[in-house]
């Protein structure tokens, strides 16, 4: 359970992307050109020394064949001989060493997640073969868990929910002084690092492990943000690229705002899926028998718990509005099958608000709010606030944000009419409107240039990168690309059941054959 939501709330923050990159010139042009072929020309990477891996979050089972080590790599790629930082690197060795073809480097997904554990996911969720035709590659991203973390020196308080909510009255007063708050709070505790937290950066960086494992391509295997840093590398070494998976695409057209605000459609999307079940349930949820009625219901209890929050039985966490709406969102982001969850978190909620909470349902909050905080997928050692800094790193070093406070007032008063579920959290001002430097270079722009060699995974109904993301990739990458659609909801595709079966067989015949569909793929 711990694991699941673990997932659920790292999700929630990392599906994203927008538009607001830097003007394109020749000149900047021209940077990222030489500071691509200066990282792959570089051979100076050594080699890593395999041992032991460190500590793991809590509730995270590291399969006993991973081995983990750190590489050096330059803080600053325009300097690579100036000062260094330390990747954490991981790696589960193909079952037939022999006739292995290469090394499948792997990414959960973020910004800010910790990936080091993550090849010893993806070793439960692929097949033999694929075991066998490749070591898994994982690594913590600059700034993440083993690889020199960044914090802003964040409260409990301010990791549940870890992204902020508008004002009840769709206010985004209290979102600009937390977000200017925030942005000195991070300028102090890391700004040495901060500028340098760039996608570009982490993508130069796993060239850099790919120099220091003797391989002359990469495949790739990319969740969520994971997939815009795939088509990043993608576009900035495709000699070094080989069969790509991208799994829950974000628009590279859309970081970072653009896509974050793209999760109140996404959600709007997917809550009809558990409106159903509830309605067809109405025993597990007392929430009404008919879709249409579970909505009512959900809408007014979140009002209640705005207008009058409720302190959760032995727990520092008072459950208000908002905090129901992320775990809503969060859970609406797993498979149905957490579907039951969800109805048990809003039912403790309506019982909490009423007055007559039973001590099950208390129990079940107890449990579930330690799981869903921001916090509970960092290592031991590492900052707790670390995933929520290092997601508002990327996020404002990519790409320029509007300074502008209207533009967000006016984007969260639409998005709060036409998406009454989200509450206008997904539009909201971050403290990269703030931010205390600006990019260092323009976003990567991802193009159709290249080898016919990624495939995109996506499902309908996906509330963290909707439908239209998906898309969105596949349209920037043109013909580089097939898109391989599911007719489910929830974030993420590889590696589940159901409908996303039939997406995860194509995506593992692709790493093993590299046969790549002529025409974009529907599995129903």
């Amino acid at each position: 359970m711990k694991k699941v939501l673990a997932v659920a709330a790292a999700a929630i923050v990392v599906a994203g992307a927008a538009t607001y990159a830097l003007p394109r010139t020749a000149a900047a042009d021209g940077l990222l050109t030489s500071l691509t072929q200066d990282t792959a020309d570089l051979t100076q990477a050594s080699a890593i020394s395999w041992g032991n891996c460190p500590a793991p979050p809590v509730g995270v089972q590291v399969d006993p064949r991973q081995s983990c080590g750190k590489l050096k790599v330059p803080l600053d790629y325009r300097r690579p001989h100036g000062k260094q930082v330390t990747i954490g690197v991981s790696r589960i060795p193909a079952t037939h060493q022999a006739t292995k073809r290469g090394i499948l480097m792997v990414n959960p997904g973020g910004p800010g997640s910790e990936g080091l554990n993550w090849p010893s996911s993806v070793a439960q969720q692929t097949s033999g073969p694929v075991l066998a035709s490749y070591d898994l590659i994982g690594f913590d991203p600059r700034g993440v868990g083993r690889s020199d973390p960044v914090t802003c020196g964040l409260t409990a308080d301010e990791l549940l929910p870890p992204t902020p909510y508008p004002g009840p009255d769709g206010s985004i007063a209290g979102n600009v002084a937390e977000a200017r708050s925030v942005a000195r709070r991070c300028a102090a505790e890391s700004g040495d690092l901060l500028p340098y937290l760039t996608t570009a950066n982490t993508a130069r960086d796993m060239d850099r492990i790919r120099q220091s494992l003797g391989q002359r391509k990469i495949s790739y295997l990319g969740s969520s943000y994971g997939t815009y840093l795939g088509a990043v590398y993608a576009t900035l070494f495709p000699r070094h690229a080989d069969r790509f998976v991208l799994d829950s695409a974000v628009d590279p057209r859309r970081v970072w705002h653009d896509q974050f605000a793209t999760r109140s459609q996404g959600v709007a999307d997917r809550f009809p899926d558990f409106a159903k079940y509830a309605a067809e349930h109405p025993g597990e949820t007392g929430f009404g028998n008919t879709p249409q009625a579970v909505k009512a219901a959900y809408l007014k209890l979140a009002a209640s718990l705005d207008a009058r929050p409720i302190a959760v039985p032995e727990t520092t966490t008072t459950l208000n509005g908002d905090l129901l709406r992320y775990l809503t969102t969060a859970l609406l982001g797993q498979s149905d099958e957490a579907f039951p969850m969800l109805a048990q978190t809003w039912r403790a909620g309506a019982g909490l608000a009423a007055g007559d909470a039973s001590e099950e349902e208390i129990a079940w909050l107890q449990q579930l709010l330690p799981s869903a905080g921001a916090s509970a997928g960092v290592s031991p050692g590492v900052p707790a606030d670390n995933t929520i800094a290092a997601a508002y790193a990327v996020a404002c070093d990519d790409v320029s944000w509007p300074r502008d406070i209207k533009t967000y007032a006016r984007a969260v008063a639409a998005d709060r009419k036409a998406h009454p579920l989200t509450a206008g959290a997904p539009a909201t001002v971050w403290p990269c409107a703030f931010w205390p430097s600006t990019p260092i270079e323009p976003a990567v722009k991802i193009t159709d240039r290249g080898e016919r060699n990624i495939m995109i995974l996506q499902n309908e109904r996906d509330p963290n990168t909707p439908l239209a993301t998906g898309k969105g990739m596949h349209k920037a990458l043109g013909n580089r690309s097939a898109l391989v659609t599911v007719n489910a909801g929830g974030h993420l595709v590889y590696g589940h059941h159901g409908a996303a079966a039939c997406a995860t067989d194509a995506a593992n015949l692709f790493l093993i054959s590299g046969k790549l569909p002529d025409r974009n793929v529907h599995c129903s």
